[in-house]
């Protein structure tokens, strides 16, 4: 068991840091150093913390080494140093963030061979080797934004998602009202705010199929949302008409049709795509407009785990084996969401498809901690953030590697952005006569 353990800390931290290559080699060092948007880091800058909290967590936490670089903590702290401000600060030269990456995990997989695996909760199945995996594929999602927000060619290329397609599909599908097992208590690397494992009771409720299509979307649009002020909440009201917002980010209209530009390439929007980039404001006005709303995150993730057949609930909406490529789009396959309706073999128990991967789903629940819940291994990671500020979103992008997507992975952000690989998808409340189950 425990050189299981340490093969699937191994392919987790390999997978990532070759990740990170991709992301960091396919751009000159005065793309590495420059801010191509003031919400995001320079490349530069994710690369080198990345070393640095793989230093202080996996090298001077787990092993009790002596800190290579002390000097840099405060610089590649994240919590110090706002994005817009990072370029300021006395940031590693490319080629020295590469050398200092690469001494750190040279060091770290002596760590892992040497390290038992339990003994501690830091280190009982590998967590803490897990959690740092799950943080460089966190910030290897944050470094592809970056990469979407830059302006010039492309330099990301990848085949495109396999076919899919919504027809025959029913619209929505009923989630049966009662209780289910909301989180976890047993999953070896889950976060902590996914933890713990609770009860919660969910009345009966209907939720889309797939997620919202750009030609959905396209029809909330030309059917006047954007200048509706019906549809919008007061703070997204306001951002619309202060930021003149009329489309999903990096769309435009140009002779009469609408384009959008990813990563680089500029192409006609497909309809038949779930749509990406909108905040949680724009979800929302949607789904007023569509006479529905968005799903709560105790709906979402019942809709993505619960079994009613067995009553339990599974780690993904499939079952419990990892994800692979036949059940849903992730690890930066496609660059792209696959059509709605693809990943038949990804759907849940109850029909609902595209749970996992392809977009970040919006959902209408503040960031709150579960009842238990106990900050670990430091309250910045979760605690920090709960309150109304956030929305939660659910579910994973294409962007989202697997090790850090699960059925009770929680996301959140400020319901402004707009950058992040986002989308949704609606619900709405059953009839009484529709049951229990």
């Amino acid at each position: 068991m425990t050189d299981d353990l340490r093969r699937r800390a191994l392919d987790a931290l390999t997978t990532a840091r070759s990740r990170t290559a991709t992301l960091t080699s396919c751009v000159d060092d005065h793309e590495l150093t420059a801010q191509h948007s003031p919400l995001m880091s320079p490349l530069v800058w994710d690369l080198a913390h990345i070393g640095n909290q793989e230093e202080q967590w996996l090298l001077r936490t787990v092993a009790g080494r002596e800190a290579m670089r002390p000097e840099i903590d405060s610089v590649y702290d994240a919590f110090e140093h706002p994005r817009a401000l990072r370029p300021t600060l006395p940031l590693l030269a490319p080629a020295e963030a590469r050398a200092y990456a690469s001494d750190v995990r040279g060091r770290v997989l002596d760590v892992l061979d040497r390290t038992p695996l339990e003994g501690g909760p830091l280190v009982d199945a590998g967590f803490a080797f897990g959690m740092i995996a799950q943080h460089e594929q966190q910030h290897d999602e944050t470094m592809l934004i970056t990469h979407q927000l830059r302006k010039g060619p492309a330099a990301l290329t990848a085949p495109e998602p396999p076919a899919g397609s919504a027809k025959g599909l029913p619209a929505e599908v009923l989630v049966p009202g009662g209780p289910f097992t909301m989180g976890t208590s047993t999953e070896p690397w889950a976060l902590d705010n996914e933890r713990p494992a609770h009860q919660r009771l969910v009345p009966a409720f209907h939720i889309d199929t797939v997620p919202v299509t750009c030609g959905a979307y396209q029809a909330f649009i030309e059917d006047g949302g954007y200048t509706d002020r019906r549809w919008w909440a007061a703070e997204g009201w306001d951002q619309v008409r202060r930021h003149d917002i009329a489309a999903p980010l990096f769309w435009r209209r140009e002779g009469g049709q609408w384009l959008r530009r990813r990563f680089g390439v500029t192409e006609p929007v497909p309809a038949d795509e779930p749509v990406l980039h909108v905040s949680w404001y724009e979800a929302d006005a949607y789904a007023r407009w569509a006479g529905r709303r968005l799903p709560t995150e105790a709906e979402w993730e019942k809709a993505a785990r619960h079994d009613p057949d067995a009553d339990r609930s599974r780690r993904y909406p499939w079952g419990d084996a990892d994800p692979g490529p036949s059940q849903a789009n992730l690890g930066q396959r496609h660059l792209r969401p696959a059509p709605a309706g693809s990943y038949p073999e990804g759907e849940s128990p109850l029909g609902v498809r595209q749970l996992i991967g392809d977009v970040w789903e919006w959902t209408s629940s503040d960031f709150l901690p579960y009842p238990g819940f106990a900050p670990f291994p430091y309250r910045e990671y979760s605690e920090v953030f709960f309150g109304s500020a956030h929305k939660v979103l659910r579910g994973g992008s294409f962007a989202v590697d697997a090790v850090a997507c699960r059925g009770t992975f929680r996301n959140w952000d400020l319901p402004v952005r707009r950058q992040i690989f986002s989308g949704f998808r609606t619900a709405r409340d059953a009839d009484p006569q529709e049951g229990r189950r």
